[in-house]
């Protein structure tokens, strides 16, 4: 078996990294906080971006949300960071200027960028709007090395240059802050429940009830599923249920995940180890479990009897692709559905950081870009 750190750089594009050591003299370019090590707090850094292209968007960045990816890339948990790192990849501004080819895009307009800001878009999976899966590798929005052999930096900066196919128009009608999370926690809860068909009735469940799994439970409330979340905090029941769960089920209490039965599709959205085979033993025949949360370790080895016998299947989903998220972002326009979230200043990152590691927020941290001028 492959160690652990060798399977995730396998599955993240564009893992031949270049390193760009600080410089303070020769900083130029947009405010920004970075990770310097994997150690030490995040602080402000400025950095290059490259000009405006012929078929870039600039974009003048409000909000970005702090997923728990930015965690674990920063503290290096998957063996692949590149330091200094500027984290963020759910982000939202306006267009502050655009190239002479650019159509879909023009100054003024509201959009996002995601977690990709570049793919080939000539393979069979590009072509079938799956840019996240590309043959050749997608690039990644931060932490990854673009063509001209610079890593690439994230909305934890006050403005970001991306090519027009990589850019997202943001519903006017939500509200911005909370819709940055929308462009990763949104996409990567929405996709797997459209791909595995959740229709109005199906009896699903939800593990974690940070940003992706709330985003979920919204969702699935929306497609008229019956919704069981499983967290480990007894103190987010009443937020869950708050925000269209169902049921809720304790999972430091092994009779409360015991007691649910028969669910036909597994959200797990839980971003830290955990046993699989309780939640494997809960889905009826034919039930599926989909992994998108992204541990620093390997979970537990599953049980094969728990698949065998009820014919279940474990799979995984990654975010969506660029036509996806457009879809998702208007379905949550026309339903007025967006992020739990709480505004900070990019000066307190690294006291969200630590709240994150204890479980101690609902739903979403959204950095309020403005504070970058402080």
């Amino acid at each position: 078996m492959l160690p652990y750190d060798a399977v995730a750089r396998a599955l993240l594009p564009f893992v031949f990294y270049t390193s760009h050591p600080h410089n303070p003299a020769n900083d130029r370019g947009p405010r920004a906080f970075a990770a310097f090590d994997a150690t030490t707090p995040l602080g402000p850094f400025t950095f290059p971006r490259r000009a405006v292209g012929s078929n870039d968007v600039k974009i003048d960045i409000k909000f970005c949300g702090v997923c728990s990816s930015d965690l674990h890339k920063v503290g290096n948990e998957w063996k692949n960071s590149k330091y200094p790192m500027v984290p963020g990849h759910e982000i939202v501004g306006v267009v502050e200027a655009v190239g002479p080819d650019v159509t879909k895009f023009k100054v003024g307009d509201t959009v996002g960028v995601g977690c990709l800001v570049d793919s080939c878009l000539t393979c069979g999976t590009c072509n079938s709007g799956l840019e996240q899966f590309c043959e050749k590798g997608a690039l990644l929005t931060y932490n990854a090395v673009d063509k001209e052999g610079v890593v690439t930096k994230g909305g934890y900066s006050d403005h970001i240059v991306v090519r027009q196919e990589f850019d997202v128009r943001i519903p006017d009608n939500l509200p911005l802050a909370a819709a940055a999370p929308l462009l990763c926690a949104g996409i990567t809860s929405y996709s797997p429940l459209r791909h595995w068909n959740v229709q109005p009735g199906d009896k699903i469940g939800v593990v974690g009830l940070g940003g992706l799994g709330g985003m979920a439970v919204k969702f699935a409330m929306v497609f008229g599923a019956h919704v069981t979340v499983f967290t480990t905090t007894s103190s987010k029941v009443e937020f869950a249920k708050k925000i269209g769960a169902d049921d809720v089920a304790v999972t430091s209490d092994p009779a409360s995940i015991g007691a649910v039965k028969g669910l036909r599709f597994i959200l797990d959205t839980a971003s830290v180890c955990h046993d699989l085979n309780p939640y494997i033993n809960t889905l009826k025949h034919d039930g599926t479990m989909v992994l998108v949360g992204a541990p620093e370790n390997p979970h537990p080895p599953v049980i094969p009897f728990g698949l065998i016998f009820g014919r279940r299947s474990l799979t995984g989903s990654a975010i969506g692709g660029i036509a996806e998220t457009q879809e998702m972002l208007d379905f949550c326009g026309k339903h007025n559905i967006v992020s739990e979230i709480e505004l900070i200043p990019t000066q307190d990152i690294n006291k969200a950081y630590d709240r994150m590691r204890q479980n101690a927020i609902e739903g979403r941290f959204v950095i309020d870009n403005a504070s970058l001028k402080q």
